[in-house]
């Protein structure tokens, strides 16, 4: 495909176009991702979570400077709530990153979750797959800023941050069951903030918990707006990843094709199941069920026993 081709000499056009078409689930897309896959997964891929408000995105800001700074390409996947009436991403504080939108060295997406649960989009695999490929160094992904259950990054960067600030408070207890266990850096943004201190000794005090064995995620304190702390953030990005075993990198890899194929067989499933069951047909089963003439159940093994035979 032409655009395959522009793409892989890292055309920044044909880049935008390809994730529109993959975005949009366009009849193409399958045969560009086939196209392209083979020249994927050589950058460095870190994940960026935390709760609204919390500067994630004056963040990458700040560590986009830097990472360009070492003249290398990156690229930036930022994950914006679903317009409840176009469904496209509500852009919020894109523009925080305006200013390195027209360096070649950067390219920033931003992308609707369109429903999808967990922080990001259906589609941010793909997009990073397409990153790759177009040769970019770092990839940044900003999930979406919903809470605690943002931990479906983790299945696909090599390093994750959890962005938190002072005004957490002993609600830190709270984080352990859900983003504060996969965090390889703890980031404690708006450090300049009454409480600053405090909240770094519950949180290392709460690290303290881990037991032996366990690698320990260290604590950065920052100040996104002004860029204290950012050099100190990269820093203890770079020696993280210097620190990884081949075979830390290579389970991390594993992890994250592995929730591409699920994500990729869902789909499939999803739309075969709904070619096989038009809106008529699906309410005839609707009815049957509510007349109690069949469980739900049951119902369903049927229907999914009949899609595996067609």
């Amino acid at each position: 495909m032409k655009i395959a081709q522009e793409l892989l000499r890292g055309d920044k056009r044909a880049l935008a176009r390809a994730i529109t078409l993959v975005e949009n689930h366009h009849p193409k897309s399958q045969e560009l991702l086939q196209e392209v896959f083979p020249r994927s997964g050589g950058s460095f891929v870190v994940g960026i979570t935390g709760s609204p408000g919390s500067g994630k995105s004056t963040l990458v800001d700040g560590l986009a400077a830097l990472i360009t700074r070492s003249d290398r390409d990156l690229g930036i996947v930022a994950v914006d709530p679903s317009s409840p009436f176009t469904g496209g991403a509500v852009l919020g504080d894109r523009i925080r990153m305006m200013q390195h939108s027209s360096d070649p060295r950067v390219f920033i997406r931003s992308m609707a979750t369109r429903g999808h649960l967990g922080g990001l989009a259906k589609a941010t695999g793909d997009v990073i797959v397409l990153l790759e490929a177009a040769g970019k160094d770092f990839v940044l992904v900003e999930t979406v800023g919903v809470g605690q259950d943002e931990v479906e990054v983790v299945r696909l960067a090599e390093l994750i941050l959890v962005i938190l600030t002072p005004d957490v408070g002993d609600d830190v207890q709270v984080f352990k069951a859900g983003i504060m266990e996969i965090a390889d850096i703890f980031v404690l943004n708006k450090a300049d903030s009454p409480g600053s201190d405090a909240m770094e000794r519950r949180l290392n005090a709460l690290l303290e918990l881990g037991g032996e064995g366990t690698i320990r995620p260290p604590v950065i304190k920052t100040v996104a707006p002004t860029g204290e702390g950012i050099e100190a953030l990269w820093e203890a990005i770079q020696d993280r990843r210097s620190s990884q075993s081949q075979g830390e990198i290579e389970q991390r890899q594993r992890r994250r094709i592995g929730w591409m194929l699920r994500t990729i067989l869902h789909g499939k499933m999803t739309e075969r199941l709904t070619a096989a069951l038009p809106e008529a047909k699906f309410e005839a089963l609707v009815d049957r069920i509510c007349q109690r003439e069949i469980d739900p159940y049951t119902l369903a093994d049927q229907v999914l026993g009949e899609i595996g035979e067609a």
